[in-house]
């Protein structure tokens, strides 16, 4: 395994972890330039927080400081109860992917969506693998566009808990599924974001890790499950604060030929969101070095 202890040149900032500092929104050129100061070298932004700032600006500060993305967040929600909410879907996601090859990004990280509706608390059916089956083909279609834009497209299988409103796709084998079907050659243009956070829990994890081999392994997120926790969203823990083994993870990535960076991503309302935005970048490091 590489060694993280000297140093942070693997660390990439997923910039939900310090969207807001002290409870306030904190802008994208705000966060670009504090991870600069601390000499981090790559990030991973939301689209609405580069749609905010303006993708031109972004897109220039990102290339004037030498920063590399290590992910664009987040293409997906490809379900929909209509025709039109398909076509609505389709058209979003091609913009996505536009965007993450203008700002230069190694992947589009999908949240693949989940029964159509239920995100507001309106869910249209209870079909799931009617669900799943608008997710695959969703990428599938997807996946012809963003090859001619260079741009791999990462399926992240997030944790069950979510399977009804945000991700039909749970678990890496469904995802490698996926790509399997789509992707047979396994051509580096369709692989997965592993998230501790949503997979640390799967039996298969590493028997998945394997079969993805490194042209699969796109994207790797950290951060830790506390326990107990307080919102199945927005609570989730710095690393070493939870349950999860991220190096003996790390590990299992890195035996593959994974060699990209370690993106932290943290949702937390009730703790870092609270702190100065500084603090929790020192911090990330800090563990970074450490605990991951």
């Amino acid at each position: 395994m590489r060694d993280f202890s000297r140093d942070h040149r693997w660390l990439s900032i997923n910039t939900a972890t310090v969207r807001k500092s002290r409870g306030e929104d904190l802008p994208l050129p705000r966060i670009l330039e504090a991870c600069v100061e601390r000499g981090i070298r790559a990030v991973s932004p939301w689209r609405d927080q580069v749609q905010a700032a303006g993708i031109t600006n972004i897109a220039k500060m990102v290339r004037e400081h030498g920063l590399q993305l290590s992910g664009y967040c987040r293409g997906g929600m490809f379900p929909a109860a209509d025709a039109a909410g398909l076509q609505a879907a389709r058209d979003d996601n091609r913009r996505a992917v536009d965007e993450a090859a203008q700002l230069g990004a190694e992947c589009l990280v999908l949240v693949v969506g989940g029964l159509p509706g239920a995100l507001q608390g309106k869910a249209a059916h209870k079909d799931i693998a009617l669900a799943r089956s608008q997710v695959r083909d969703g990428i599938g279609e997807l996946l012809e566009y963003a090859r001619t834009a260079k741009m791999p497209l990462a399926i992240e299988p997030l944790h069950p808990m979510y399977a009804a409103d945000r991700a039909c796709i749970n678990t890496m084998e469904q995802a490698l599924d996926v790509c399997d079907e789509l992707d047979p050659y396994k051509s580096g243009s369709l692989g997965v974001a592993v998230d501790v956070y949503h997979v640390w829990w799967d039996p298969k994890l590493e028997q998945q890790i394997r079969r993805a081999g490194r042209n699969r392994l796109l994207a790797f997120h950290v951060c830790d499950w506390l326990t107990p926790t307080a919102d199945l969203l927005n609570d989730r823990g710095m690393m070493g604060d939870g349950v999860i083994d991220i190096p003996r993870i790390r590990g299992w990535m890195e035996a593959q030929g994974f060699a990209g960076y370690s993106e932290v991503e943290i949702f937390s309302t009730g703790n870092w969101w609270k702190r100065p935005h500084g603090e929790v970048l020192d911090t990330c490091i800090a563990r970074h070095r450490s605990m991951v």
